[in-house]
């Protein structure tokens, strides 16, 4: 597409008479087929990682179908535990700068808020008081700069988006679980909430996707074991 382009601004210019590229037949894109992880590998899953210190990020990404910058992005100024909802709009990037947050998602559609399920809510409380616990024994050493951001580690740092993905991969390397991606916790939680009999539309809201398209091609595979 690109060299399209340039050798019709060529032509336009009048350096060259025909486009070259005219000739040349575009390569077909590839569908991605996700793996993913039924009902009870999720369950199975959280039971073997609920020690662990992403344990909440992969809760995250497993029930709500976050991407990983959202998952890390998320603040508890966006939990409204009295309302029981959860409001996505903030990201944490890896970047070539280092780590970048921004009041900014994917798209428009990305921008939502969803139901903080009771089992959710319960681990979250159970988190939110480990951290307070962690800031009283760490004091000064504890990072101040990320108070209000859900997924930090012991010293309230913001995780690494790329030591997510790599302790994850360990993870289950460690418990002889199924290879995924942690971005397939997503795709995962799609195909749960289809066998479920949530609607396409509703799974796209869910999601925060800005079309039923990428529902369709990416997250509508359905384990025979969840129907």
């Amino acid at each position: 597409s690109l060299l399209h382009k340039a050798f019709k601004d060529a032509m336009k210019r009048r350096i060259i008479s025909a486009n070259p590229v005219d000739q040349a037949n575009r390569p077909k894109r590839e569908q991605y087929i996700a793996t993913f992880y039924n009902s009870e590998e999720v369950k199975q899953l959280l039971e073997l990682v609920k020690d662990d210190e992403i344990y909440i990020p992969i809760l995250l990404a497993a029930y709500y179908g976050l991407r990983r910058s959202e998952v890390i992005g998320l603040k508890w100024s966006a939990i409204d535990f009295s309302e029981n909802t959860l409001t996505v709009r903030h990201t944490v990037h890896a970047t070539d700068e280092g780590i970048v947050a921004k009041d900014r998602l994917k798209t428009k559609s990305s921008y939502r808020t969803l139901t903080l399920e009771p089992f959710v809510r319960e681990e979250l409380l159970k988190h939110r008081e480990k951290q307070e616990n962690m800031k009283k024994l760490m004091r000064s050493a504890y990072s101040k700069e990320y108070t209000d951001y859900v997924c930090v580690d012991v010293l309230g740092r913001l995780y690494d988006p790329d030591f997510v993905t790599r302790h994850f991969g360990d993870l289950l390397e460690k418990h002889k679980l199924k290879k995924i991606r942690f971005h397939d916790l997503r795709h995962s939680c799609a195909s749960v909430l289809l066998a479920q009999g949530i609607t396409m539309k509703q799974i796209q809201e869910w999601l925060g996707h800005s079309d039923m398209s990428t529902n369709a091609n990416i997250h509508s595979h359905l384990d025979a074991s969840d129907e």
